[in-house]
């Protein structure tokens, strides 16, 4: 005999505050092995099509992961050295753009420069503010040192974890099959399948479109000649994912140091906007409907929504889960939406089938 409906809610709640807990509890020990399972799960059609073309799921995995070490080891030899050297230099520049930027809000505002105005005490304030936190220093180096180390972990981890479980991914898949309920396995197989779509159309052509976004954004930058041009459009494709975050961070930073570069020159300023402005229409009006579609269901104010929340509450790692999460409980709220349709709470006495109604 089947347990009550209301034990069986009462189990499933209990396991998944236990869950949250201990992701909560292990998240940062998670992390690498998250972005395996990421890394694999985008990789597994690949290697079902590798599968079809008559090789083996082990060598079909070693296929990809030798193939993923090449493009690795050309990116590291042809972009990564260019890369560096301009990360290089903007810390480099940082002081020199202070001073030019200090001159230039000098010129157009003299009224800093007047010890008794409104402005000068303003501008004095927020030094003071910025002294205040010199003591911390130590403790960011610190952190960012830990950041670093746990970043290393996670490069070396993560293709590990991503091998074996592309290699066991169709195993696991069937293994979890069978541990289904009995009686909610239909149902959660069509939920599954409607959540393995969302997923792939959004994971897998929004990840094309960073890609591709990444890539005009850097080629076009270096092209108009700003420096630091290959940094800030490759930080604008890769947070892309995020909605109108990257044109708008990348396109913010682009300018203001084309302002520092171009100044006076206004038609190279406007390019390096106007590179943003393109990329931004190019993505809503071609790249974001083609790739990725719109019947992923992931509204960006409910994407924005759940990695503001799954980061504030799991931090880095809370993040990466965000899309996962919001695609799941998108399509199981719409199929809950369709129960109610189909149900008396919606349709009241009458009985009358949506169909009647519509």
């Amino acid at each position: 005999m089947a347990l009550p409906a209301k034990q069986q809610l009462i189990f499933w709640a209990v396991f998944t505050a236990v869950f949250l807990a201990l992701f909560w509890a292990l998240g940062n020990v998670l992390l690498p092995f998250i972005v395996g399972a990421a890394i694999a799960y985008i990789l597994d059609p690949l290697a079902d099509r590798l599968e079809t073309w008559g090789l083996t799921r082990t060598w079909a995995t070693v296929v990809i992961f030798a193939l993923a070490v090449l493009v690795g080891l050309l990116t590291l030899l042809l972009v990564v050295p260019l890369l560096v050297t301009q990360v290089i230099d903007l810390i480099d520049a940082a002081p020199r753009l202070y001073e030019t930027a200090r001159e230039q809000v000098i010129e157009y505002f003299p009224s800093i420069v007047n010890e008794n105005s409104a402005m000068r005490q303003a501008f004095a304030d927020l030094l003071d503010s910025a002294r205040s936190q010199a003591g911390s220093l130590a403790s960011s180096v610190l952190a960012s040192a830990g950041s670093a180390l746990s970043g290393i972990i996670v490069l070396v981890v993560s293709p590990v974890v991503a091998f074996y479980l592309l290699l066991d991914w169709d195993r696991m898949i069937a293994r979890i099959d069978e541990l289904l309920p009995r009686d909610h396995a239909p149902v959660l197989r069509d939920l599954a399948r409607d959540i393995d779509a969302t997923l792939a159309s959004f994971i897998r052509g929004q990840g094309t479109v960073c890609l591709i976004l990444g890539t005009f954004y850097a080629v076009a930058l270096m092209l108009v000649g700003l420096q630091f041009g290959l940094v800030v459009g490759l930080f604008a494709g890769l947070i892309s994912f995020i909605p109108y975050i990257g044109a708008l961070f990348g396109g913010v930073l682009a300018v203001g140091l084309a302002l520092f570069q171009f100044w006076g020159e206004w038609y190279w300023i406007a390019a390096v906007a106007g590179i943003f402005m393109i990329g931004q229409a190019v993505e809503g009006n071609i790249l974001t409907p083609k790739l990725v579609g719109d019947s992923v269901g992931l509204h960006p104010v409910w994407l924005l929504l759940a990695l503001s929340a799954f980061g504030a509450l799991f931090g880095f790692a809370g993040m990466l889960i965000a899309v996962p999460v919001a695609a799941v409980i998108g399509v199981v709220m719409r199929y809950l939406g369709e129960r109610y349709r189909d149900g008396l709470l919606y349709r009241g006495q009458t009985g009358r089938t949506r169909e009647e109604d519509g």
